[in-house]
């Protein structure tokens, strides 16, 4: 059994009583009402009142007891909550004080807790340009902790991306509909097809994490960037107006083909900026979807 360093069970606890605080305060409400069980199951029968609806009537009970008796239903609504999390190089990456992966495990903590509380099981997969790790969907506090550990924590030996794998296996290994949260900062394309699969099959939400950096570099002379995924070295004249202009250019249209993207495809998008308010862009988000519920 593996030791687990001290330093990584502080920040996991760190974040944990973070996120606690805030699903207790403000998300666990909004959360409930922004996801809707799998449908109704049947929960007993009484007897009719006037203004039931007779196709509700129970005709075997009826006939038995020989007055009329209406089927009650409730909403089945235990969940399936799965966090795919990129883990990839560009996640070790961040201009503000956290780097991607802190960001994510914090949104997945966010996240699961919140389904938890709602007593929904929550499931997670880690993935490169392969499936890193799958952790199968459980309902207990003490399974948040491990969510957030292994996001973190996680030392994988593939640096791409390819979010078209993640859901293809997504979608092989997860049967029954289930929430979706899909975590990364998209750097990746040719994954349409696979996208709008899920988002027809599942509940899909996209969580696209984007550094200011990657529509904006400040002008700071001569600047060496090391590609994440690609490890490519490439050094840019980040005073010269022209190259900031094209790159911003470029970054922008970046992001509105992302948005397309998601859009025509079917999914829900809350995209996460790190030098803004981010969290409570996410807990905007479940009180619009609650309210249209």
């Amino acid at each position: 059994m593996s030791v687990i360093p001290k330093e990584l069970l502080s920040k996991v606890r760190r974040i944990e009583i973070r996120m606690a605080h805030l699903v207790n305060e403000v998300l666990a409400g909004e959360y409930h009402s922004s996801f809707k069980g799998q449908g109704m199951e049947f929960s007993e029968v009484r007897e009719y009142v006037p203004g039931d609806d007779v196709r509700l009537i129970d005709w075997n009970v009826t006939a038995r007891l020989e007055r009329p008796f209406v089927k009650q239903f409730v909403e089945e609504r235990e969940l399936t909550v799965i966090l795919l999390v990129d883990v990839s190089g560009s996640s070790l990456y961040g201009s503000s004080e956290m780097t991607k992966s802190e960001i994510s495990a914090e949104l997945a903590a966010l996240l699961a807790l919140a389904a938890i509380r709602n007593k929904d099981r929550v499931g997670l997969m880690l993935f490169t340009d392969q499936i890193e790790l799958m952790v199968t969907p459980k309902k207990c506090k003490s399974h948040v902790l491990r969510v957030v550990r292994e996001i973190l924590g996680f030392k994988c030996s593939h640096s791409k991306t390819s979010i078209s794998q993640a859901l293809k296996t997504l979608l092989q290994v997860q049967r029954r509909k289930a929430v979706i949260f899909l975590i990364s900062d998209f750097m990746d394309i040719g994954y349409d097809k696979e996208l709008a699969m899920v988002a027809r099959k599942h509940d899909l939400i996209c969580l696209p994490i984007i550094e200011k950096v990657d529509y904006d570099m400040p002008a700071s002379g001569l600047v060496s960037f090391l590609d994440a995924e690609t490890q490519e070295l490439v050094t840019v004249d980040t005073s010269d107006t022209r190259i900031r202009k094209f790159y911003q250019n470029d970054g922008l249209q970046r992001l509105a083909q992302l948005n397309q993207i998601l859009n025509r495809n079917g999914a829900s998008a809350i995209t996460i900026y790190p030098e803004a308010d981010y969290l409570g862009e996410l807990i905007r988000f479940f009180r619009r979807r609650g309210k249209r519920s």
